[in-house]
């Protein structure tokens, strides 16, 4: 059996989240920044499972379970909110929605 240094899965899930943060930052169209948000919390869930496999606790899958839970609520609310949006202002460009119209 091959061990992973944890080290490197610390690294691996920070890269990730940092690709998650700089997608938000970057990019304009509102599904983009959603899958970025979700690559967001797939790096936290990933900490959590590798410090509960450190610590050798069941408590880091438990709450990986609870974070994939929230980001399929959020998915789910999220792409009907954005239905609602390209429906209503034929864009998904968030410079166009934030425009206020008088």
């Amino acid at each position: 059996m091959i061990l992973i240094p944890t080290d490197y899965v610390l690294i691996l899930s920070f890269i990730l989240f940092l690709i998650g943060v700089l997608g938000i930052l970057i990019r304009r169209n509102i599904i983009f920044i959603f899958m970025c948000l979700e690559i967001m919390l797939n790096s936290a869930a990933f900490v959590f499972v590798i410090s509960g496999e450190f610590w050798g606790q069941p408590d880091g899958q438990i709450m990986f379970i609870l974070i994939m839970t929230l980001a399929a609520s959020e998915i789910s609310i999220g792409l009907a909110l954005l239905i609602q949006i390209q429906k209503y202002f034929k864009s998904l460009d968030i410079d166009k929605i934030s425009r206020l119209k008088g």
